[in-house]
């Protein structure tokens, strides 16, 4: 029996999102294995995770989802099990990761074979995956926007999760010093870590901030959004730098999901255009993505940097816990509780 054949007889996984539902209206659904088109492969998933974007998708509130119902999954890490017309055999039993945006919660799984980039032999699947889109997310942010150099002070709020463990780790291997914001439950984790770490629920936290950074901080890297965007700009030293890259702090408002962006965007442009010696930017991952070949390659050449630290135990995969894909609700509501650092990572399930 050939691999292709082996493969058209198994069954897949995925999970649904029906609608905006509660981590418990996910659904699992199983079929037949997909045949990989032109230029395309079947990855067998081996881990694909929980982000923030698939929280906002349940909700409805992700900026430019799909229409319900569809797969969920920003990214995954897979081997190739088959590949299509016009792609290369020789990629069949070799692990990539993929950024998908959606697609990912999935047993398997087909992407362009141009998208793929390959994980060191290393390298765990599940340490791999928390480094996908956050991996991405923390270099770009921190190298091609920020722009940091050894010395300067950063300010990461959200310390403790997905980007920001991973932002942390990054900043403190470039010589940066961290200021980090998260709950005392994790204090200790981000000493651990090299971060100076503070209350983000305490009344007095911009006054402890200031303390720590009086001249204010070279950068601000902001997944909250909102009105405290206004803070995180007003912590920055003259010559720094804002980043924002999500608007959590609405992720439960009613109402358009476009407009809590929209209007994040608009107030960084004019702060842009201001007398004010500062930068603001909102960081899109897949800003570029119509120059295809320019995309990829710096999507490849930037997470392969961090693959390689990884490898080298530069850096460390914060993984918050393991899932078998069919409990995807459970995965969800761990990673929404707030209680975990790092990533929850989706696996496949023991009997596949």
């Amino acid at each position: 029996m050939t691999k292709q054949q082996a493969t058209d007889r198994l069954t897949a996984t995925e999970v649904v999102l029906p609608g905006a539902v509660e981590p418990d209206g996910l659904e699992v659904r199983r079929g037949p294995v997909p045949a990989p088109g032109r230029g395309r492969v079947l990855l067998a998933m081996e881990a694909t995770g929980v982000s923030f974007a698939e929280q906002q998708m349940r909700r409805g509130k992700y900026y430019d989802q799909p229409p319900f119902p569809f797969v969920p999954g920003y990214d995954l890490v897979g081997r190739v099990a088959a590949v299509g017309p016009e792609a290369d055999p020789g990629l069949v039993g070799h692990r990539f990761a993929v950024l998908t945006k959606t697609g990912g919660w999935a047993s398997h799984v087909v992407v362009e074979a141009a998208d793929l980039v390959e994980v060191p032999d290393s390298v765990a699947s599940a340490d791999a995956e928390t480094l996908v889109v956050n991996g991405i997310t923390a270099w770009q942010m921190l190298h091609r926007i920020a722009a940091v150099e050894p010395g300067q002070t950063v300010l990461v709020l959200g310390a403790n999760g997905g980007v920001g463990s991973t932002l942390v780790q990054l900043a403190r291997h470039a010589g940066v010093r961290v200021i980090g914001t998260a709950s005392p439950r994790h204090h200790d984790t981000l000493r651990q870590l090299g971060v100076t770490p503070v209350d983000y629920r305490d009344p007095g936290l911009h006054a402890r901030l200031r303390e720590l950074a009086p001249n204010g901080v070279d950068a601000v890297f902001d997944h909250v959004g909102g009105e405290g965007i206004v803070d995180s700009f007003r912590m920055l030293a003259p010559g720094g730098t804002l980043v924002s890259y999500g608007t959590a702090s609405t992720r439960d408002a009613t109402g358009s999901s476009k407009a809590p962006v929209l209007k994040l965007i608009g107030r960084l442009m004019l702060w842009n255009l201001l007398p004010n010696a500062r930068r603001a930017h909102f960081f899109n991952i897949w800003a570029g993505k119509r120059r295809a070949d320019g995309f990829r390659a710096r999507l490849r050449t930037d997470l392969a940097q961090v693959f390689a630290l990884l490898a080298d135990g530069v850096i460390e995969a914060q993984v918050a816990a393991r899932v078998p894909l069919s409990q995807a609700a459970e995965a969800m509501r761990l990673a929404e509780s707030g209680t975990v650092t790092g990533k929850v990572v989706l696996v496949p399930d023991p009997a596949a």
